[in-house]
């Protein structure tokens, strides 16, 4: 019979159901949160409650079985937000345990291979959003961007922003998570918000925008369209560096 655990989402939720896989002697079985279906006749289902110690537990006896990296690795493929990621890192974690090594690059094991496509998918959303983000200033003095990536990329690009932007205070708001992370010019914190306008746009977004930022987009059009050479247009190649979905945070395609 098939037995679910249903977990909050989180990767310590995830370490604890893994946990409970081991110390239930569970054979059958899925992990999957409360927004999966999980309606099958002949099954079980179970709630689990994220356990700092049991997650703790698990965490220490995979990192000295995968390495730092490779622990790393599956907390990032948990940030893909992919339905059915949790039920490849437990067999990845079953699959290491079993045979005591490293099999982070294992590609011959199926949910080894199925991790690394998830951590491919991330890697292109995480450098697209890198490349792609535009800050505005706002009449506060701080830097402004909001984001609407496929994954939950924020905590892989901060250290990218904090260090080449660490002279400046920014924060870059994901509006389909409703968090951000914020620079105030030591560190990087996260930021949540509660209260949302009717539209359900989060009312933090509505800024005032410095003069002289109104002036720079300005400039910036200007110069992308007279260095636009209408003869040398690739529209499918220009897509294949810069897909449609990305336009809106770019200033030159307003």
């Amino acid at each position: 019979m098939m037995t679910f655990l249903i977990y909050d989402g989180s990767f310590e939720g995830l370490l604890t159901a893994i946990y409970e896989v081991y110390a239930l002697k569970l054979v059958d079985v899925r992990i999957i949160t409360e927004k999966e279906e999980s309606s099958q006749l002949f099954s079980t289902e179970m709630m689990i409650t994220t356990n700092d110690d049991k997650a703790n537990k698990v965490a220490k006896k995979i990192t000295n079985i995968l390495g730092s990296t490779g622990f790393r690795s599956l907390w990032k493929a948990m940030l893909s937000e992919l339905p059915g990621t949790a039920d490849i890192i437990l067999s990845v974690v079953k699959y290491a345990i079993s045979t005591g090594k490293n099999v982070i690059k294992d590609y011959g094991h199926p949910a080894v291979l199925a991790l690394q496509e998830t951590l491919k998918k991330l890697g292109r959303e995480q450098h697209r959003m890198t490349a792609f983000v535009r800050f505005e200033l706002a009449q506060d003095g701080v830097f402004y961007a909001t984001i609407e990536p496929d994954f939950d990329v924020l905590p892989l690009i901060s250290n990218h922003f904090r260090k080449r932007y660490a002279d400046q205070k920014w924060l870059i708001f994901d509006l389909k998570r409703n968090y951000g992370i914020f620079y105030d010019l030591q560190r990087v914190i996260t930021v949540e918000v509660h209260q949302t306008l009717p539209d359900n746009s989060p009312s933090l977004m509505r800024l005032d925008w410095d003069e002289t930022e109104k002036e720079f987009q300005n400039l910036w059009k200007n110069y992308f369209k007279a260095t636009n050479i209408v003869s040398r247009k690739n529209t499918k190649l220009h897509l294949q560096h810069v897909p449609r979905r990305y336009w809106k945070y770019l200033i030159e395609k307003q």
